[in-house]
């Protein structure tokens, strides 16, 4: 671990003061940075403490909708009764990652700012241009097994690795941010990036901008949702392709769904013109088959993952069908429903 200097913010607007310039880093739980650190993959200058800041609660807005602070714990975000009972999608997705004592530690804003488990990302002695701009990209045409197979680039075919993502996406959630030039509201579909040619950028934060918080719009999505996720073991692993699908059915036919995949794409993966599709049908086999492609259009495998894209077919197809049937997707057991 390199050497860096330390500062324990006592206010948000100090944190924002202090987390100015490219070399400074922000500390919450340290669940991803830490270790980012120890392997000399990440080298900041400062790192801010922002563990004291008021920014740990979930809250209600007025005219409904709940407001998830970016230092609230996984786990109480998880179990939080408001998020279970309004939002069971996004307390299904939390507990589908990570480890209890992870999720005790790991924080909603930690969560949005992981990195990428690639293989070469975390190996300083092989090329990687999210790691290091310029230097090649070692998944292109080595292991890739996990890498993505949508929105990738020639720079760069690394995965967003949060599960509790795919859920904000399908939920069409806002990131709340606050920087040197003030306040920001980001639709969660504008807050990561694809790679294309700065694959070192992974979201649209600006330089000293903190997130605040997360805001969860007024939903109906309590009955027909599912976050399925399928991975090398049941327990402890990242995906391979997971699926978040929130639906609401009136008189046996679709009003409205959202889906979004993690595994598959430097950020959730959603399309909402191919969601379209899907309202006012009568949901079916066929039905989510044809959406499956639709979603899955473009998908382009790498060698090792080309499998990938059946699986996230099959995934698809098997998350619409649970959604349908409100059986979701049970994260104790996590055998496939």
């Amino acid at each position: 671990m390199s050497p860096f200097d330390y500062i324990r913010a006592t206010s948000i607007g100090e944190a924002v003061q202090a987390g100015r310039g490219e070399q400074v880093r922000y500390l919450a739980g340290g669940t991803n940075l830490v270790d980012l650190m120890k392997e000399n993959v990440e080298r900041p200058v400062t790192v801010v403490d922002i563990t004291r800041l008021p920014l740990g609660g979930i809250e209600e807005l007025d005219g409904g909708g709940l407001r998830l602070g970016a230092l609230a714990p996984n786990a109480d975000t998880a179990w939080d009764e408001r998020v279970e009972q309004s939002y069971p999608l996004l307390s299904s997705a939390i507990l589908a990652g990570a480890s209890p004592q992870l999720r005790n530690a790991a924080t909603n804003g930690g969560n949005l700012n992981q990195r990428t488990r690639c293989y070469y990302f975390y190996d300083v002695a092989t090329p990687c241009n999210k790691r290091q701009a310029g230097s090649g990209c070692g998944a292109i045409g080595g292991v890739n097994r996990i890498h993505a197979i949508l929105g990738a680039s020639e720079q760069c075919i690394a995965t967003h690795p949060s599960d509790m993502c795919v859920a904000l996406a399908a939920l069409d959630a806002t990131v709340r941010v606050l920087g040197p030039d003030g306040e920001r509201a980001i639709a969660f579909a504008d807050y990561h990036r694809l790679p294309s040619d700065e694959p070192w950028r992974d979201n649209t934060l600006r330089p000293g901008e903190l997130v605040t918080g997360i805001d969860l719009p007024v939903e109906v999505f309590t009955q027909n949702y599912t976050y399925l996720k399928l991975r090398d073991r049941l327990s402890y692993a990242f995906a391979l392709v997971s699926v978040a699908v929130a639906m609401r059915l009136e008189g046996g036919t679709i009003a409205e769904v959202r889906v979004a995949l993690g595994g598959v794409a430097h950020k959730p993966w959603r399309k909402p013109e191919a969601e379209q599709q899907l309202r006012g049908v009568t949901p079916s086999p066929h039905a989510f088959g044809a959406f499956a492609d639709a979603l899955l259009d473009g998908a382009v495998g790498q060698g090792e993952n080309d499998f990938k894209i059946p699986l996230a077919r099959k995934a698809i197809v098997r998350a619409l069908n649970q959604a349908a049937d409100a059986t979701p997707q049970s994260q104790t057991d996590k055998r496939v429903a």
